[in-house]
């Protein structure tokens, strides 16, 4: 199929934060994921303790789960809002500070220690930054990235995750000339390019 109706579609951070303002964040899932339950084992790969990375995080469920199982998690997400209300629904107590290396932006810890959460565009990450992460849990960020920034975004994936990591990634398919997305559709071919 055709994406080309997509291929110049640009959402921009502010669209981003208004959704989450108007609560129009059907993205949003209450349960835990499916594909997660279904995967962990491949993500976990008998391992514990594992640092998890969720990119665009918003106020995804599985991030209290994973942790609760004791995993650390780190996500990122442009929205305070979501990330505070991600605190606030899990009556996780939280502290909040500036990240001296990117301007403008905090990082959210629970007093816990085991959940971080960066409010700031996921380019301005690096692994100098968060360090680099076992496993990946990518359930609407890859379709949620405008199409022309997917390179930037596979490239800074790869440089956050230790090598061999399970990186899961769920995406959409559908028809892109019904739809304008987000989310986008990303065809399994770009994806074996984007990522090997």
């Amino acid at each position: 199929s055709d994406v080309g109706s997509q291929k110049e579609r640009v959402v921009t951070e502010e669209e981003w934060l208004q959704k989450w303002e108007m609560d129009n964040i059907g993205f949003h899932k209450e349960e835990g994921h499916p594909l997660l339950q279904k995967y962990l084992d491949v993500l976990l790969n008998g391992r514990s303790g594992l640092r998890i990375f969720f990119p665009l995080c918003g106020k995804a469920v599985e991030m209290k789960w994973l942790a609760d199982m004791g995993h650390s998690v780190v996500g990122v997400e442009v929205s305070e809002q979501a990330v505070k209300e991600f605190f606030s629904e899990h009556s996780l107590p939280y502290c909040e500070e500036p990240v001296p290396e990117i301007s403008g932006a905090k990082m959210f810890q629970s007093t816990s220690g085991n959940i971080s959460l960066y409010c700031c565009s996921i380019y301005d990450l690096s692994s100098s930054i968060v360090g680099k992460f076992d496993g990946v849990w990518d359930r609407g960020a890859l379709v949620a990235v405008n199409p022309c920034d997917r390179q930037r975004y596979a490239s800074l994936m790869m440089s956050l995750v230790e090598k061999n990591s399970p990186y899961l990634l769920v995406t959409v398919s559908y028809d892109p000339n019904k739809h304008k997305g987000p989310p986008f559709y990303v065809p399994e071919s770009e994806i074996k390019s984007l990522f090997g």
